[in-house]
């Protein structure tokens, strides 16, 4: 117990000292348990949020449109995949991880249980979903796990890229016809408090920020993430003549920021267990491709244990 106990002051010791913990380091379980779950849930919320935008390539207004969102859909495919790599190396199973998505026991951001319905939708996540994805995963970058931040890294690259793309969608509209105009401001007014909650509950209800924040698996806390956000995007829609849909946002000069108000979070635990409006068709989706892909997946180990036989005779011989 006593040895236990002191393991895990030096593994703190360690980490307060800015030093990244590796896959083979010593670790309280709590602590892998912890960047399982986190990482875990970033990769599923990465592949689920594929399918929101995937929805629009298809009807893309444009040529170039359509190969932005083309491109974009794969970032997200290959954020998944590294995230997916780095749980890994933690020792759970990517199949683990499916199962858990699938049956409900892990969950994914509740932003993407939300319907897509106009074009503008691909402007307002890119703008505000991405941009508050952004705003959380740059810390990231800086995480205690090494794996975990190296592949944010290039995940904070390509959602930058994404968060322009998204911005310069709605700039476009704003600049348009009155219907266009009134298509932006319907996708500001019904993805902006969702946006908000992304950053998960506030402070003083949120179980495992402390921890997380002390391990410097996180480095801000969701309410600092949030402001930071607000801080930030409303300027961006007042540039491009888009109002925040929040009657009690003001500027406060004393804290040098916005107040903002109450986000409705009945709403966001209630899509966090199931029952949001897209929840059901998302994960039937995904149980429906992962199916399809079998084959891929029993061809890519069948070429995987063909080489590793190749090899293995090639140094015996």
């Amino acid at each position: 117990m006593g040895e236990t106990h002191s393991l895990e002051e030096r593994f703190q010791q360690y980490v307060e000292g800015e030093n990244k913990i590796e896959p083979k380091d010593w670790m309280p379980e709590k602590y892998r348990q912890t960047v399982i779950r986190q990482v875990s849930q970033h990769a599923h919320s990465e592949i689920i949020g594929m399918q929101p935008e995937a929805n629009w390539i298809t009807r893309a207004p444009s040529l170039r449109s359509k190969l932005i969102l083309l491109a974009k859909v794969q970032d997200e495919a290959g954020h998944g995949l590294y995230l997916y790599s780095a749980a890994e190396t933690l020792g759970i199973d990517r199949s683990e991880m499916i199962e858990q998505l699938q049956s409900g026991k892990a969950k994914y951001s509740s932003i993407f249980n939300y319907p897509t319905i106009s074009w503008a939708d691909m402007g307002a996540i890119g703008w505000l979903v991405d941009g508050a994805a952004i705003q959380n995963q740059v810390m990231l970058c800086r995480t205690s796990y090494g794996p975990y931040a190296r592949a944010m890294v290039k995940i904070c690259k390509e959602e930058s890229f994404h968060q322009r793309q998204g911005y310069e969608i709605m700039m476009h509209l704003a600049k348009g016809t009155k219907e266009q105009i009134a298509m932006a401001q319907d996708a500001l007014n019904r993805w902006w408090w969702p946006s908000l909650m992304m950053f998960g509950p506030s402070d003083d209800d949120s179980p495992n920020s402390a921890q997380s924040m002390k391990w410097k698996i996180k480095r801000k806390s969701n309410d600092t993430l949030r402001q930071e956000f607000v801080d930030k995007t409303v300027p961006q829609a007042e540039f491009i003549g888009l109002t925040i849909p929040d009657k009690d946002l003001k500027w406060n000069e004393e804290k040098g920021g916005y107040d903002f108000g109450k986000m409705n979070w009945d709403e966001f635990y209630n899509v966090i267990k199931g029952n949001g409006p897209c929840n059901k068709q998302r994960i039937a989706h995904h149980v429906k491709a992962h199916e399809e892909g079998a084959w891929v997946r029993e061809a890519a180990n069948a070429y995987a244990e063909k080489q590793r036989k190749r090899k293995q005779a090639n140094t015996a011989a």
